[in-house]
C-alpha cells in the first residue's frame, strides 16, 4: 500500500511539473518581451491560443467538427505553432507597436480577446465552444502507465525549455540583446548611435510570440484536449504573475516563477475542494485570483525585482556605445 501511494505522488508531481514548466514556456516568451524589451504585452493567452489550435489542427485526425485533421506529427505541429504565432504576432506587431506603454497593452489585449471569440465562434476552423479533442498526446502509448506517462513527459517539456533557455540566454548576451536593453532603457540614445528600435521591437515581439505559441502547443498535447476558454484573460494574469514573482529581466527567474506561481495555485485549488462543499466551489475558485492578487502587491512591495532579479550584464571589452555604434568599416563608408 505504501509503495503504491509513493507511485502515486511520484506521478502526481511528475504531472505538477510538467504543467508548471509549460507555463515556464511562455513566462519565456513574456521574458522576452517585457522583461528585454519592455514591451507591455497583455495578450499572452491570445497568442498561446494560437499555437495551441495550429498544432492542434495540423496534428489530429480528420473531423467534422473542425478544419484540419491533417494528422501530421507532433514535432511538425510544434513548428507549425511558431511559424504561425510569429506571423501572426508580426502583423499585430506592424499595427502596434507604434504604441507605447498602456496604450499598447490595451491594444494587445483586444487582440487577445478577438482571438478567444474567434475560437469560441468559428467552429468550422476551431470547434467553436466544443474545442477540438483526440489531439495526440505526447508518448500516448504510456497513457495506460500513469508514471511513465508523466515522467516521459516532464523529461520532453523539461529539455524544451532548457533548450530556450540556452538560447535566449545567447541572444540576451549577444550584440542583438544588449541593443533590446538599450531600446528598453533609451531609446532616444539607441536612436542616435543609429539603430532602429521599431525594427528591434518587432522583432522580439515576433520571437516572443513564437515562443509562446510552442507553449500553447506543447500545453495541448499534454492535455489532449483545447476549447476556448482555456484561453481567457486569467491566464495573462497567471504568466505576468509568475514572470514578476520570479523575476522580469532574468530568464532563469521566468522559469522559477512558472513553477512557483504553478505550485500555488494548484495547493490553493486544492484547498478550496477539502474547504468548501462541492455547490460552493466554483464561487470560491474567485479566491484563487485574489490570493495570487494580493501574493502579487506583497511581492512587488518587499520585492520588487522577484525572486532573482535582472542580472546586469557588462561586456569586459566594450561598453553601450562601443555595441550600438556601427563598425569602423561602416564609419569609413
Amino acid at each position: 500500500m505504501l509503495d503504491l501511494l509513493n507511485l502515486g505522488l511520484a506521478g502526481y508531481i511528475a504531472f505538477f511539473l510538467a504543467t508548471a514548466l509549460s507555463y515556464s514556456i511562455l513566462c519565456l516568451g513574456l521574458n522576452l518581451q517585457w522583461g528585454q524589451t519592455g514591451l507591455f504585452n497583455v495578450g499572452v493567452a491570445g497568442f498561446a491560443a494560437v499555437g495551441a489550435y495550429t498544432s492542434a489542427i495540423l496534428t489530429t485526425p480528420p473531423s467534422d467538427m473542425h478544419f484540419g485533421g491533417f494528422g501530421l506529427p507532433i514535432v511538425v505541429g510544434w513548428g507549425g505553432a511558431m511559424l504561425v504565432s510569429a506571423a501572426v504576432t508580426g502583423f499585430i506587431g506592424l499595427a502596434t507597436l507604434r504604441l507605447r506603454s498602456d496604450y499598447l497593452a490595451i491594444a494587445t489585449f483586444g487582440v487577445a480577446v478577438t482571438i478567444q471569440l474567434v475560437a469560441l465562434n468559428a467552429q468550422w476552423l476551431t470547434g467553436g465552444p466544443f474545442g477540438i479533442g483526440f489531439i495526440p498526446r505526447m508518448f500516448g502509448g504510456l497513457a495506460g502507465n500513469a508514471l511513465a506517462f508523466n515522467f516521459a513527459n516532464l523529461a520532453t517539456i523539461a529539455v524544451v525549455v532548457l533548450v530556450l533557455y540556452l538560447a535566449l540566454e545567447r541572444l540576451v548576451r549577444s550584440p542583438w540583446g544588449r541593443v533590446l536593453r538599450a531600446v528598453r532603457e533609451d531609446e532616444e540614445a539607441a536612436t542616435s548611435l543609429g539603430k532602429s528600435p521599431a525594427r528591434y521591437r518587432l522583432q522580439a515581439f515576433v520571437l516572443g510570440g513564437a515562443i509562446m505559441g510552442l507553449g500553447g502547443a506543447v500545453q495541448a498535447h499534454f492535455i489532449g484536449f483545447i476549447a476556448p476558454e482555456n484561453y481567457l484573460p486569467t491566464l495573462t494574469f497567471q504568466v505576468w504573475t509568475m514572470l514578476i514573482i520570479g523575476g522580469s529581466g532574468n530568464n532563469l527567474g521566468a522559469i522559477l516563477g512558472g513553477v512557483v506561481i504553478w505550485a500555488l495555485w494548484a495547493l490553493s485549488g486544492s484547498a478550496i475542494q477539502a474547504i468548501f462543499p462541492p455547490e460552493q466551489q466554483a464561487r470560491a475558485a474567485a479566491l484563487q485570483i485574489t490570493g495570487i492578487g494580493v501574493l502579487l502587491s506583497v511581492a512587488l512591495i518587499l520585492r520588487p525585482r522577484g525572486l532573482l532579479g535582472e542580472k546586469i550584464i557588462v561586456s569586459r571589452h566594450m561598453d553601450l556605445a562601443d555595441t550600438l555604434a556601427p563598425p569602423a568599416s561602416a564609419k569609413a563608408e
